[in-house]
């Protein structure tokens, strides 16, 4: 049956392409949405960009038609520009009706009064403004197309139970998998214990056909060594060339981020595996924001990029001054810089910066990648649970031949600082379960912090 689906100015902004998603039904876009995206489109960073994607779609579908009238869309449904149904006459008293918010709820009502015949409902991520159009009787929803079952969250690993004779085969040729095995992912970890030997256990992977053991099991990356089972799990993926996507969740101190920058470091400056670091990160301020920030595109970066630094400065601990000289030499080799060796790396600062110079590392927001295309490049991307599935789709069709994307984030509601998405529509979350099922793809869900004692009882107590 078809329905009369409001878009409220979120909405777009969430998901500029959701106008083609509404099947057959009737979408409507109250023109005070679109007074709204004019006024979003001019701001810097993720909104600004949503908001004039949003406008481009829009803009696509008025070629075809009239958007007052209503045009045709692929799936059946039509696309209009509502321009009137403004009287306010049945909204209650008490509410200021100069808000936006409250216009969209006018039109709303008013075209649920008008359309008897048709169910209107709008579509919001507005929560106030949900509970508001709740208390006068109308049908509200989330955006729900792109949201994820938390609960059943995809984690990159199970656990499971085999014969002793079994698991020897893992190990001399592989262990291939029947209805007995259960049914695994690409690239999916298998934590076994043995049913007919209890001090018998082992960490695996299912490669796509077979299980087989780990390949890095005993590596140390950058003086890390992993401690615990699912830090294992994350470096097996990170550490191997064939997976060109790893997604890595978990909460503060889990080492996620530790973890990427180690293996980056070592595949780009040991290893010459890549020509460079990309790390990419929102310049969303968690809490209040702080304002204008004055200086070239690195200094206004450097608060959001410290992070960076201070992985990089955790792990110079375990790896002595002499070792981070001798291997910054490998740089002269390449012909990146010619007074490189005139400097010695006795401060994080100094090795960044000398990195930085030579274009061995590149740190960037989200708002400088739409247009590029990064080959033979480590890309990180931090703090991804603030990116809305339009987003990432963004930044990872950026991916060139031969390079390597790590999307790392706690898609936690306490750790998302972004009003368009939450923990079940955030882009991690989103690219973890749609791109689960692929051999070039590996995800892993931190769960034990390992920062600090403190940290861990932070996170699980408060």
């Amino acid at each position: 049956m078809v329905k009369n689906y409001i878009l409220d100015t979120n909405v777009l902004i969430h998901y500029p392409g959701c106008i083609y998603t509404f099947e057959d039904n009737n979408i409507i876009i109250p023109i005070i949405c679109l007074e709204e995206l004019d006024n979003l489109k001019k701001k810097d960073g993720i909104i600004g960009y949503q908001a004039r994607e949003a406008i481009r779609e829009i803009n696509n579908v008025r070629q075809f038609g009239d958007l007052h009238k209503g045009i045709k869309l692929p799936s059946g449904g039509s696309l209009r520009v509502e321009l009137n149904h403004m009287n306010t006459d049945n909204m209650p008293d008490g509410m200021d009706l100069n808000k936006n918010d409250n216009k969209i709820l006018t039109i709303a009502l008013n075209i649920k009064k008008e359309s008897k015949k048709i169910q209107t409902v709008l579509v919001t991520k507005d929560i106030c403004v949900a509970i508001k159009a709740e208390s006068l009787k109308l049908k509200v929803q989330d955006y729900e197309n792109d949201k994820t079952n938390m609960d059943l969250l995809y984690k990159g690993y199970q656990e499971i139970s085999l014969s002793s004779e079994q698991i020897n085969q893992i190990y001399h040729g592989g262990l291939e998998i029947n209805q007995e095995s259960g049914h695994f992912l690409p690239n999916e970890f298998l934590s076994i214990k043995c049913f007919d030997n209890n001090s018998h256990e082992t960490l695996a992977k299912f490669n796509g056909s077979k299980i087989v053991p780990l390949k890095y099991a005993n590596d140390k990356v950058w003086g890390l060594t992993p401690r615990n089972r699912e830090q294992r799990m994350a470096l097996e993926l990170l550490l191997d060339d064939e997976i060109n996507l790893v997604t890595l969740c978990g909460g503060a101190g889990t080492g996620k981020s530790i973890l990427s920058i180690s293996v980056a470091l070592q595949k780009v400056i040991e290893n010459n595996s890549y020509n460079k670091i990309i790390y990419v990160k929102p310049a969303v301020p968690a809490g209040e924001a702080i304002g204008f920030l004055p200086g070239s595109e690195e200094e206004k970066l450097k608060p959001f990029m410290d992070s960076f630094g201070d992985a990089v400065e955790s792990l110079m601990v375990d790896k002595s001054k002499s070792q981070a000289i001798e291997t910054s030499d490998k740089l002269l080799k390449k012909g990146k810089s010619t007074s490189f060796s005139d400097k010695k790396l006795f401060t994080v600062e100094d090795f960044l910066e000398q990195y930085r110079d030579a274009g061995v590392i590149e740190m960037k927001t989200f708002a400088f990648m739409r247009g590029r295309t990064l080959s033979s490049a480590f890309v990180i991307i931090d703090e991804a649970q603030e990116m809305t599935p339009h987003l990432a789709k963004l930044m990872l069709t950026r991916a060139g031949q031969g390079s390597k994307f790590v999307m790392i984030g706690d898609p936690s509601d306490n750790q998302i600082d972004n009003v368009f998405v939450d923990s079940k529509s955030n882009g991690l979350v989103y690219v973890v379960e749609k791109l689960k099922n692929y051999e070039i793809t590996g995800h892993v869900t931190l769960e034990e912090v390992e920062r600090s004692p403190l940290a861990r009882i932070i996170e699980d107590s408060l």
